[in-house]
């Protein structure tokens, strides 16, 4: 016999389904966490080696020197994470700050408009990076490879041969000296937290967001799903070009009066550096923008702390390169275990 049924009384109205919440991961990841302890014993390490480590005249020039990496490396953590790279950020630092400090001796004009020239010139040159890729299907990087060598060719044009010199004092504001510090928070490292907090926002909680994880994961499978493949890729070039002009401004006012060919040197390594060991998975689909701040600031730490402990500076890069073995070591093991799985 087959169970009665019960007849809802007539007039009650029917509940309304359930929503399902969408799960998201964690906040912050065990790498983070690993990021944040590393960090804090570094600090205390070189706190009792070098106890000038700990004071404000330290730790404020670290922020301050921390913000561009970091700010750049907002932008590279969305590239990294569509499986891409830019190894041209370095040259692109060149070209901004060349054509933003001698339009500030030239013209005298404000920071407001000298911020606007940078990121316009950033953003032209990430364009130009972005269309080849995306468009052109080239590996990225050998188009960033090569276009490095082009904006370096055209950054060494534009300065002839000379520096640039007498570069205004509005530039201080985000020096690191007193003008370009609030309650003691350089103002380069406060607006860069902001950016970075609106990133993660971004890429966590909008759909938009997920779809440079999507594409990083499987493009394909991202192209089918409905996603716009070619123009998030175009998209994280063109952002990464816009920090970098913002972040050349930063190095214009870290620096001296005078800006040097060699501006530039190096960034692109930095940045990567501390993406990588943020946690961004080289081969795309995972990364995170805190782990990125974190892993600049680590990388900073170092750099500072070799230089206060009087200590030859290559040790630095060889204690950045060593942190970034591993952290590529450990996205390979944690994707061969996934694969497994």
């Amino acid at each position: 016999m087959s169970a009665p049924t019960v007849d809802k009384p007539a007039g009650l109205p029917t509940p309304p389904p359930k929503p399902k919440g969408r799960i998201l991961a964690p906040a912050i990841s065990g790498q983070e966490y690993v990021l944040v302890g590393v960090i804090a014993a570094l600090w205390v390490i070189l706190g009792f080696a070098t106890p000038r480590f700990l004071s404000s005249g330290s730790i404020q020039p670290l922020l301050a020197n921390v913000a561009p990496i970091a700010l750049i490396g907002v932008g590279m953590t969305l590239i990294i994470i569509t499986a891409g790279i830019d190894v041209s950020v370095g040259a692109m630092v060149m070209v901004c700050s060349v054509i933003t400090a001698k339009m500030m001796v030239a013209y005298n004009i404000p920071l407001v408009l000298s911020i606007v020239i940078a990121m316009v010139t950033g953003g032209v040159l990430g364009l130009i990076n972005g269309l080849l890729i995306a468009y052109g299907r080239v590996q990225a990087i050998i188009i960033t490879f090569g276009t490095a060598n082009l904006f370096q060719f055209l950054g060494l044009q534009i300065f002839g041969s000379e520096t640039v010199n007498n570069l205004p004092d509005s530039r201080a504001f985000f020096g690191a000296g007193p003008a370009g510090r609030t309650f003691g928070l350089p103002h380069a490292f406060f607006l860069t937290l902001i950016i970075a907090a609106v990133a993660w926002y971004y890429l966590r909680h909008t759909a938009g967001g997920r779809h440079f994880y999507a594409i990083g994961g499987d493009p394909q499978a991202a192209r089918l799903a409905g996603v716009r493949v070619q123009r998030r890729t175009l998209i994280a070039y063109v952002v990464t070009g816009l920090l970098v002009g913002l972040g050349a401004c930063f190095t214009i006012a870290l620096g001296t009066a005078t800006v040097q060919a060699n501006i530039g040197d190096g960034k692109e390594l930095a940045v990567i550096a501390a993406v990588v060991i943020g946690g961004t998975s080289i081969m795309g689909g995972r990364g995170s923008v805190l782990g990125t701040v974190l892993g600049a600031l680590l990388v900073q730490t170092v750099t500072s702390g070799v230089t206060q402990l009087g200590w030859p500076t290559q040790l630095s890069d060889l204690f950045v390169g060593i942190a970034i073995v591993i952290a590529v070591g450990v996205d390979l093991v944690r994707e061969r275990a996934r694969r497994k799985k």
